[in-house]
């Protein structure tokens, strides 16, 4: 064979290309490798970082939804006690009055049942009235009713009420010279004016 002949074979060999699996591009190579630096992907496909951020909002939101319920239950019901102390209060507010003014008419009916009584002492029926009267005058200081009686001192509009007008020479005008109905203050409220007769001159 010569040199001629030599070059001749090798021209015609054919150069066979690379298979899949040489190249690593066929059916059975890894197609989910994923580039280096990606971050990793939970089942669904979705970045694991940031399902864990959004679950760990919702807890947070599921928690604040949690305490706004507790506090508005707890605000419905302080706002139902209050309700109900409130009307308590309008209810019972003369409780501790009309308890003391018991004792007064037990003392009234004592006195009665004792005037009524054959061969009544005139003498202890004033001395039980005047208890009775001193008891009533002590109730009503205690929750702050006050008397106005103001016999001797100038006419005040704003607390007395003129009835009717007395010539005297004996004390200056416009002074009270009567009572004729005493008048009473509530813890300085003015409740009645006094009924009063006025001085005038002569």
């Amino acid at each position: 064979m010569t040199i001629q002949d030599t070059n001749q074979m090798a021209d015609e060999v054919l150069v066979e290309p690379l298979s899949s699996a040489e190249t690593g591009t066929g059916a059975g190579a890894d197609q989910t490798t994923q580039p280096v630096g990606d971050p990793p992907l939970t089942e669904e496909g979705e970045p694991a970082q940031l399902v864990a951020l959004l679950e760990d909002a919702r807890a947070k939101a599921d928690s604040h939804w949690d305490q706004l319920l507790r506090t508005r239950a707890e605000m419905e019901n302080l706002q139902r006690r209050q309700a109900r102390e409130l009307e308590n209060a309008h209810k019972f507010a003369l409780e501790g009055f009309a308890r003391e003014l018991l004792q007064v008419r037990d003392s009234l009916e004592l006195g009665q049942e004792a005037a009524q009584a054959e061969g009544a002492n005139l003498d202890k029926l004033r001395e039980g009235t005047a208890l009775t009267l001193k008891l009533m005058a002590d109730t009503m200081a205690k929750f702050g009713i006050e008397p106005v009686d103001p016999e001797g001192q100038p006419f005040n509009p704003e607390f007395h009420q003129a009835m009717t007008m007395v010539p005297r020479d004996d004390v200056p005008p416009n002074t009270v010279v009567g009572v004729v109905q005493r008048g009473y203050m509530l813890n300085g409220r003015l409740m009645r004016p006094a009924m009063v007769m006025v001085s005038r001159k002569a």
